[in-house]
């Protein structure tokens, strides 16, 4: 693993830190290509392009073309970073990522830009709200969505050694700090950032922060709140999501995405097919196309920030107990 100190990405957007990570294990494998298709400033490849421009690719608005490019390159023994934002690489390219990458299980990393609601005023036409969901449901795909830029740099360092495809959901927005510094990330495992026995919340992306400093504040008010960071949504940490269930009896899932189909989604079927007794509420984006507005008020519209979901948490409590 390439050492950098944790200062590097502390604060900074997951498409921030990537860039700097990217750069950086490039910088030692001259395997590693970028792929983007129009917007290389956008997710960060500037340097890249700069320093390595036989390493890299833009494909223009050809989103399909690029990922089948991708597919090629891999086969042909490069390591293969896919960049663009959300929306495009999980609806418009879907059928190239889906058939010439997934199908034959190729070291393909897409690393999604502008995720979520992030492209606040971009409205829902660059909203990505529905791509957990389609990643998730693809066979031989491992999909990561880390909760601030320390976590996005120990997620691109641990993808330089994954046989297969990656889908990894970053924001353009930064994210709200909650590493202080880098460890080991393992896909499949998750985090818990703090203990508590009278609810459990499992969160992922931007929200694990924002859940952190609602718990913070829960805390004051006697409500103990544990908190998870699943970060890999797929393979799911089942075994940590089971144990929750058993000890707190109460899940919130708070997530930027349609809650069809994504994190709750995820964390409802676990529960079920455990046959555990818990209650549980998912937090996110209900089924309706989203508002254009900037990204802070969307995110108090939706009831995403601290004080929705503090609010949410409250309401299971008072429902359940």
């Amino acid at each position: 693993m390439i050492e950098s100190a944790f200062s590097e990405y502390f604060g900074k957007s997951s498409r921030e830190a990537y860039g700097i990570a990217l750069f950086e294990l490039a910088a030692k494998d001259e395997r590693i290509v970028a792929l983007t298709s129009d917007v290389p400033e956008s997710v960060r490849f500037s340097k890249f392009r700069d320093s390595w421009p036989e390493r890299f690719f833009d494909f223009g608005i050809a989103e399909q073309n690029m990922m089948s490019a991708a597919a090629g390159l891999a086969r042909s023994g490069k390591l293969p970073y896919v960049s663009v934002y959300a929306i495009f690489a999980s609806l418009r390219a879907i059928e190239q990522a889906r058939t010439d990458i997934a199908y034959p299980g190729l070291p393909v990393k897409i690393i999604a830009s502008h995720s979520g609601i992030s492209l606040g005023p971009g409205g829902p036409t660059h909203h990505s709200i529905e791509d957990i969901a389609v990643y998730r449901s693809i066979a031989n795909m491992t999909i990561a969505v880390p909760a601030d830029g320390v976590e996005t740099a120990e997620i691109i360092r641990a993808s330089h050694s994954l046989p297969g495809p990656l889908y990894v959901r970053l924001s353009r927005e930064a994210e709200p700090p909650v590493y202080q510094s880098e460890g080991i990330f393992t896909f499949g495992k998750s985090r818990q950032v703090r203990g508590g026995g009278d609810i459990t919340i499992i969160a992922c992306g931007a929200p694990v922060g924002r859940a952190l400093n609602a718990a913070d504040q829960l805390i004051n008010q006697g409500i103990q709140v544990r908190l998870i960071d699943m970060a890999t949504i797929k393979p799911l940490d089942k075994a940590a999501i089971i144990d929750a269930a058993k000890q707190t009896g109460l899940i919130l899932t708070v997530e930027e995405h349609n809650i069809i189909g994504g994190l709750g989604s995820a964390v409802a079927e676990v529960i079920a097919e455990a046959g555990i007794h818990a209650k549980m509420l998912r937090l996110g984006i209900p089924d309706e196309f989203t508002l254009a507005a900037p990204y802070q008020d969307l995110i108090a519209h939706y009831r995403l920030d601290e004080v929705g979901i503090t609010e949410a948490v409250k309401a299971l409590l008072a429902r359940y107990t």
